[in-house]
């Protein structure tokens, strides 16, 4: 018995019938299948665990623990963020999880496998050890094994050894799971399947639902780092300055400790879980999580699946958008227009070569599959030789026996005019003309030797010109001029003729459609190539390298790239590109590499696409900002009671209540807002640029009330206490007005709304009870509105500085672009 890889394989397996029923029978029973999971999804008990054990509930977690021992429970509320951040962070990525599943069985791959002598598509994970599995050009290989049999087979394997050049493949010959079919066709026989199989490991890593390798999750993970550091020197601090150096006097006026412990050292560790409290941004975790889990439901209910992720936030920072044009700006299917005779050819019939090059491959590519359509009855010629279509020879062949019609051995091939024949000749100049129509041709020639898959078709005779017509999508227009709107380049990059390209893309509109460009006459040097390519709109006959290289380009001249294509010669691209996106119905293997594929086939659903990830980042985004203006106003108050060893200003459960009425409750509304602003890069800097001014302000804001308020008293009374939560409150939600600009209706609500649940604990006796609360000092009441009236004036002039120095920068970097670009020009 042979070994292969050591999982062994039975006698016989290799048969060019494949296996039979009681065979596959046997394997399923001995647990030889290729066990993987169409999505590698966190289990019911990883996401329990991943929203209940994070930084942020560990910390809350010890907070509470010291409330618990030292009482009033109302100084604990703070601790219901735990279950609120672990109930909801579960039913969302619970959600999102069957949404991400159910469209994965949509999207997975269904290899052709031989059993019983006749071919069936089935489910990847049903496939066993030694089964022979079909292969035909776009489609990826499941799993590891043999080439049995081929046919002009050649496989890209460049995903994973990074060897850029096909590989042709004969009988004997390994194949490598991940690699994909990019001419021809074959079968192999599975050597290796399941967890053994090398993509099938890829496939697991790349498709779980996690946000790694993401600016914004970083970003936030740094900030909770050094906040988690900080607790420890500002919370002792706290606490000395109260016991050692007298800081916790109170005077308690029926509102102070409640039914908890009292006495020094309780007070004192009131007053530090009350400051650490609020230094913990507890909702900014959890709306992160809710804004992506709510981006993959929203995006999944447009047939839209995101495998991975980061892709979100990717979408968001997207300012250029190559695009193939088959099958993306133009419908998959085509049809013969019409045939023409060759300038120079021979007379003669050309439907009984064009039928028997249709009908002699397996697996016909869009064009071939119009011509078969077409030409549907091919003469009985045996095929001596195959070369299949290539998208990076543009042409494909065969040599036929044809002496049953009274002729020999001839070799015929189609393909680009330009490439088969003399790029400035007459036959080439006639398909040009034709192309810059809107229309594909093909040229139809007799070749002077046997084709080979391997080299050129050598000398071509002109036989006929092919016209195949293709119809554009009729949301084509419309989403590019979204993206125009938008600020997003678009850049169509095709291998079809480059006048043909140009055609369509003017029928759209596309800016910079006249001036077509042909790839293979881009300059030699990365910065010309680059340039050439930032510079202009429409390439035709681009390579599979070629479309990668593009990609490559306009990423070192800073751009954000978004690839999308349907086809085996985009794969190389999608993978490069910071976003790739594939259609439904394209190959297996442009699926498998993309990060997001749009299962219904629509060019336009990727409008929608890039405003949801807009969505996400920019609301995210504003919401850092409410909670890293909290952290900063608490550090700012602690560290100043600290110095000064005063007692701490509020109760913990005064925090819980300014928390949630001026950042908690407000940002889940605005984490799930509407949000057009395209992402740059730079988040942290961006977010502490307002946080950190705007926190100093509040903090220093509180700490004034609270000297004004208490003048020479020896510690704080509850009017002391209320004063500085109005004043907080106030300033906070003024903050909260300036981060949620551009002002509608529902915003002015939400903060109105707020407003009133904040009047109603103060106003109501039950609330004032609840929160130990005192308004019955008018003069403490109207400092605390002054104080907050000119700290709302200085965080006000601080934004209104920021944003001018953001937009001169803005300026200042479009007009050095535009300078750059005139003079790439010149």
């Amino acid at each position: 018995m042979a070994q292969h890889g050591g999982q062994g394989s039975g006698p016989g397996a290799a048969l060019a019938d494949g296996l039979t029923s009681a065979q596959v029978a046997e394997r399923i029973a001995d647990g030889r299948t290729n066990d993987v999971p169409v999505r590698a999804s966190r289990t019911l008990g990883q996401i329990i665990r991943a929203n209940l054990l994070t930084r942020i509930n560990a910390m809350v977690a010890v907070l509470f623990a010291i409330i618990a021992v030292i009482g009033p429970v109302q100084d604990g509320l703070f601790a219901l963020i735990i279950v609120f951040n672990t109930l909801i962070g579960i039913v969302q990525e619970l959600r999102a999880k069957r949404t991400l599943d159910r469209l994965a069985i949509v999207n997975a791959a269904h290899p052709r496998v031989v059993r019983d002598g006749r071919v069936a598509d089935v489910p990847a994970q049903d496939l066993v050890l030694d089964d022979v599995v079909e292969l035909g050009q776009g489609d990826q290989a499941a799993v590891d094994g043999e080439v049995v049999d081929a046919a002009g087979l050649e496989m890209d394997e460049s995903l994973l050894t990074g060897e850029a050049d096909p590989v042709l493949k004969r009988p004997g010959d390994p194949v490598m799971s991940g690699s994909f079919v990019v001419a021809g066709s074959g079968r192999f026989r599975a050597t290796r399947v399941g967890r053994a199989a090398y993509a099938a490991r890829l496939a697991e890593e790349a498709g779980r639902f996690t946000l790694v390798h993401s600016e914004l999750r970083s970003g936030v993970n740094l900030i909770l780092k050094y906040i988690t550091w900080l607790l420890f020197p500002v919370g002792g601090l706290l606490i000395f300055s109260q016991l050692v150096l007298g800081g916790n006097v109170t005077i308690d006026e029926g509102g102070g400790a409640g039914s908890g412990m009292a006495g020094p050292l309780p007070d004192a560790l009131r007053g530090m879980v009350a400051a650490l409290v609020s230094m913990v941004p507890e909702g900014l975790v959890l709306l992160i999580s809710i804004a992506f889990a709510v981006g993959v439901v929203r995006l999944g209910q447009r047939r839209c699946l995101v495998q991975e992720l980061p892709a979100i936030e990717g979408l968001a920072r997207v300012d250029v958008v190559c695009t193939d044009k088959t099958g993306t700006l133009t419908e998959n299917g085509m049809r013969v227009a019409r045939v023409r005779a060759a300038v120079g050819a021979a007379p003669g019939d050309p439907a009984p070569v064009l039928a028997a090059l249709a009908a002699c491959d397996p697996r016909p590519n869009a064009s071939l599959a119009a011509i078969g359509e077409a030409y549907p009855e091919p003469p009985a010629w045996p095929v001596l030789a195959v070369a299949p279509f290539s998208s990076a020879r543009k042409w494909s062949g065969a040599s036929f026996d044809t002496a049953a019609d009274g002729g020999g051995e001839h070799h015929y091939v189609l393909g680009a005019a330009d490439v088969l024949t003399d790029p400035h000749g007459q036959v080439a100049a006639e398909a040009e003309r034709i192309g810059a129509q809107g229309l594909r041709v093909l040229l139809l020639g007799r070749a002077g030797e046997r084709v080979d898959a391997e080299g050129a078709p050598g000398a071509v005779a002109p036989i006929a010109l092919v016209v195949l017509e293709q119809r554009v999508r009729d949301d084509a227009a419309a989403t590019l001029r979204y993206f125009e709107e938008q600020r997003v380049e678009v850049k169509v990059v095709s291998g079809d003729n480059a006048t043909s390209v140009g055609a369509v893309a003017r029928d759209l509109e596309l800016p910079g459609s006249e001036n077509p460009v042909d790839a293979r006459a881009l300059p030699a040097d990365d910065e010309g190539f680059a340039g050439e390519v930032g510079e202009r709109s429409v390439f035709g006959r681009v390579s599979p390298e070629r479309k990668r290289a593009m990609v490559k380009g306009l990423q070192r001249r800073g751009h954000t790239v978004a690839m999308t294509g349907d086809g085996v010669n985009d794969v190389l691209a999608l993978k490069e590109a910071d976003i790739g996106v594939a259609m439904g119905s394209g190959s297996p293997a442009a699926r498998s590499v993309a990060q997001i594929v749009l299962l219904d086939n629509k060019f336009a659903t990727l409008p929608y696409v890039v405003a949801e990830g807009r969505r996400v980042i920019g609301n995210i985004e504003r919401v850092a900002n409410l909670f890293l203006t909290k952290t900063v106003y608490s550090m700012t108050m602690a560290t100043i009671v600290g110095l000064m060893a005063v007692a701490y200003p509020f109760f913990p459960r005064h925090a819980t209540l300014i928390n949630a009425v001026t950042f908690g409750i407000p940002s889940f509304f605005l984490a799930l807002a509407p949000n057009n602003e395209r992402a740059e890069p730079g988040f942290v800097g961006r977010t502490l640029r307002l946080a950190v001014p705007a926190g100093i302000i509040s903090g220093a804001a509180a700490i004034t009330t609270y000297l004004i308020a208490m003048g020479d008293a020896p510690g704080p009374a509850l009017t002391d206490r209320t004063a500085v939560v109005i004043t907080l409150c106030a300033t906070t939600l003024w903050v909260l007005l300036l981060v949620a600009k551009p002002y509608v209706w529902w915003k002015v609500v939400l903060v109105a709304s707020m407003a009133g649940l904040l009047l109603t604990a103060m106003l109501t006796p039950i609330g004032r009870a609840f929160f130990a609360l005192d308004i019955s000092d008018p003069g403490k009441i109207t400092t605390a509105l002054v104080v907050a009236g000119v700290a709302a004036t200085l965080i006000t002039i601080v934004r209104i500085v920021d944003d001018r120095f953001i937009g001169r920068a803005k300026e200042r970097r479009t007009r050095e672009a535009a300078e750059a670009a005139t003079a790439g020009a010149g």
